[in-house]
């Protein structure tokens, strides 16, 4: 008899925090996904406690991914992005694995969505270097050799034109200024080509809710790059797939 394994993913956002069990062989959602809004002040211990109370309402036992939209060395949080900044220099897995009395695996946010990507979406087989780019509220990027993380990207931040990339390019800048999609095409070309200067990428993918296929309708085609360039597959759940999938690597290591 043939058991699917699963692990449980969730993502921390500044909004909501929502997770759902993932079938590890297909990177399939097993059930319907659960969310809670996440603690207005953002502190670690409330969000841990809520974290705990997602795992909770799936009765949840086993293997745990978390998503953060932080950066997190050996355990340790060294940024603070959308939550509150108690939370640089917190231990994260000794938080969420005393708190849910579970093994926990933590990473950031766009580390967990190209985890998705590469493992079970647009990149999943490539070989080379595959660039995941999440462009929302900023630009989150992740980056991938033949499936294997180099995490703790953050090129979102990378200087162009007197400010940042993310502030140029973002998806939140284009809507905040009312930019044409022409308009908006020309400032992520301009990124892309300075990435691909700095990167070399074999294949970028781009991701959020601007990969959307109602939403690239508009502006794909006027981009041009030198690696292969597609959309990504997953959009809301990325955070969670990838969560689960990098909790079952890292206990395979």
């Amino acid at each position: 008899m043939h058991f699917n394994l699963e692990v449980l993913g969730i993502d921390i956002g500044g909004t909501g925090i929502k997770g759902a069990p993932v079938i590890i062989e297909t990177g399939e959602i097993s059930s319907k996904r659960f969310r809670l809004p996440t603690p207005k002040k953002g502190l670690p211990q409330d969000i841990a406690e809520t974290v705990h109370a997602v795992s909770k309402h799936f009765s949840w036992d086993g293997k745990i991914g978390i998503t953060l939209p932080v950066r997190i060395r050996n355990g340790i949080a060294c940024t603070a992005a959308n939550i509150d900044q108690s939370w640089i220099g917190t231990n994260v897995n000794k938080l969420f694995s005393k708190v849910l009395e579970s093994e926990v695996t933590t990473l950031n946010d766009a580390d967990a969505a190209g985890y998705a990507e590469t493992h079970y979406g647009a990149g999943k087989g490539a070989k080379g270097k595959t660039l995941v780019l999440t462009l929302g509220t900023g630009i989150g990027s992740s980056l991938f050799m033949n499936s294997l993380l180099i995490p703790n990207l953050e090129l979102g931040h990378l200087r162009m034109y007197g400010t940042t990339a993310e502030i140029l390019a973002a998806n939140s800048t284009r809507k905040r200024d009312h930019l044409s999609w022409e308009t908006w095409a020309d400032r992520l070309q301009d990124y892309l080509t300075y990435i691909e200067f700095l990167l070399d990428p074999d294949l970028i993918i781009l991701g959020g809710g601007i990969s959307r296929p109602k939403r690239t309708k508009h502006y794909f085609h006027l981009l041009k790059t030198q690696a292969r360039l597609l959309p990504a597959h997953f959009q809301n759940e990325a955070g969670i797939i990838g969560a689960a999938c990098a909790a079952h690597n890292q206990a395979d290591r």
